[in-house]
């Protein structure tokens, strides 16, 4: 077992435990959302699919920056054995293969918002977050404390450059809303420090009125 601790300032990695909060958050809310538009209301279901559309991207995101920079860095330094990274990767192939089957079934439920099709997409979202939820779980309690130990500061922030092209620029900045939506003020100060102050200003401010008009508007049902 390598055990490489890195001579630069480590990573500080309680941004994961926000950032998972609002996955747990947004995927427990969505099969409601989806059961409560009702039969043949397209424009309901467009805007529920549009916020399904928008989580599984951030997710996406979130999860690519652990398997390009994450993953090798720790079977590199620190984890005791490689099974726990297999099982991690697993976990997301899991999680990817759920979004596979969600990707059609919501872009066919959007266009006719059909109470079976929307029934079926709930459940699926459902079986999405159990797997998810899983994996959320063995990440903060196996892996965090083991990256705060051998991952530079600079390589965890690194991981937020990967996967952002799968988000568009209005898309960003909502999905940086909902992770601070439930932040309190440290944390919330935490996450925007890593930003630069023109975009930290941002969405302080205007970033801040937009999401809260975005949010009311999806849970408004």
């Amino acid at each position: 077992m390598s055990t490489t601790i890195p001579a630069e300032p480590l990573a500080d990695v309680r941004d994961m435990y926000v950032v998972h909060r609002a996955f747990r958050r947004e995927f427990g809310l969505l099969p409601h959302l989806i059961r409560d538009v009702i039969s043949g209301d397209v424009a309901r279901a467009e805007v529920v699919a549009a916020h399904l559309d928008l989580v599984l991207a951030g997710l996406h995101m979130h999860h690519t920056g652990e398997d390009v920079v994450l993953w090798p860095l720790l079977l590199e330094r620190a984890t005791p054995s490689g099974d726990l990274i297999a099982t991690m990767e697993a976990q997301h192939h899991a999680v990817d293969e759920y979004a596979d089957q969600i990707g059609p079934l919501s872009a066919d439920w959007r266009t006719t918002a059909s109470a079976v099709r929307g029934e079926q997409l709930a459940r699926l979202v459902e079986d999405f977050r159990a797997a998810l939820l899983e994996h959320l779980d063995l990440e903060e309690r196996a892996i965090l404390p083991v990256a705060a130990r051998h991952v530079t500061a600079k390589e965890w922030d690194s991981m937020g450059d990967h996967g952002v092209e799968v988000m568009t620029r209005s898309q960003l900045p909502l999905m940086f809303g909902a992770v601070l939506e439930e932040a309190d003020d440290v944390e919330r100060s935490m996450m925007l420090a890593k930003l630069p102050v023109p975009v930290r200003v941002l969405l302080s401010t205007l970033g801040r009125w937009q999401y809260r008009r975005y949010v009311s508007r999806v849970r408004a049902g």
